[in-house]
């Protein structure tokens, strides 16, 4: 397997930062070019005619959001240079999951590197999951980073149970053999 082009779309969240990260190490055997999608969503209100669309103060935010993400990426782009790694910085506007499979699909990228942010629960059901959608829709091949940074618990891979020291209760307390 060759790997030309590999795909991160980051929210420059802690975790979505790890996948890049995961990525630039992933792919250093191949000398891949990174590109790094930023995806910004549109903000929609209800107008007073029941219909959704960008109104008055929110196309400024919206603004905003995208000269953000351009300096963030800007940034993220000169370090990749210092490092030899090829890059390529897109800023796109629509809904994240679309956008990170349609570009896949017009790059002709040969892997998707992402986080996921590991929701459960109601906040799944709320926020639903991009990386599960892109999973689903990609065409190319997905690999997903967990990412803990909702839940406070540690980033670091949890060791495989047999490499790691066994344990056994005893009167309450936790014994190392």
């Amino acid at each position: 397997m060759v790997i030309k082009q590999i795909l991160v779309p980051i929210d420059f969240s802690q975790a979505s930062l790890q996948a890049l990260a995961y990525a630039v190490e992933f792919g250093r055997p191949f000398k891949p070019e990174v590109v790094v999608l930023h995806v910004v969503e549109p903000i929609y209100a209800a107008a007073p005619t029941d219909s959704y669309s960008p109104v008055g103060n929110i196309a400024i935010l919206l603004d905003e959001l995208q000269r953000t993400g351009r300096q963030q990426l800007e940034r993220i782009a000169t370090d990749l240079h210092k490092h030899r790694v090829k890059t390529q910085t897109l800023l796109q506007i629509g809904t994240p999951y679309e956008v990170i499979v349609a570009t896949a699909k017009k790059l002709r990228v040969d892997l998707i590197i992402m986080a996921t942010h590991g929701r459960t629960g109601l906040s799944h059901v709320f926020m639903g999951s991009v990386a599960e959608r892109v999973v689903r829709s990609a065409a190319c091949s997905v690999l997903t980073v967990r990412g803990h940074e909702s839940t406070g618990r540690r980033s670091r891979p949890r060791a495989p149970a047999a490499t790691r020291p066994e344990r056994r209760r005893r009167r309450g307390a936790t014994v190392r053999r």
